[in-house]
């Protein structure tokens, strides 16, 4: 029952599309107020992380993460297609 994930191909997956280093990409990081993601930058970034990780990320759960810890936590949660 323990994932493969790993938290530092997150963030160097959200460093590349975000335009920042991956040292940039925490936990507590927000990505409007922090990362200076605008809604073009997470679209594309949950369409990475969504092929990447075999994750559906419905809009209404996408709205209420404020921080790269909510996705972490959400990809924790779901992201555990691994056999």
């Amino acid at each position: 029952m323990t994932s493969n994930l790993k938290f530092s191909e997150l963030q160097e997956l959200a460093a590349e599309i975000l335009g920042v280093e991956p040292d940039q990409v925490g936990l507590e990081k927000s990505f409007a107020r922090d990362l200076a993601a605008d809604s073009l930058d997470l679209v594309e970034l949950i369409a990475a992380v969504e092929d990447k990780y075999d994750v559906e990320l419905p809009e209404d759960t996408l709205e209420a993460m404020h921080n790269v810890g909510d996705l972490w936590e959400f990809l924790q949660a779901n992201a555990r297609q691994e056999a």
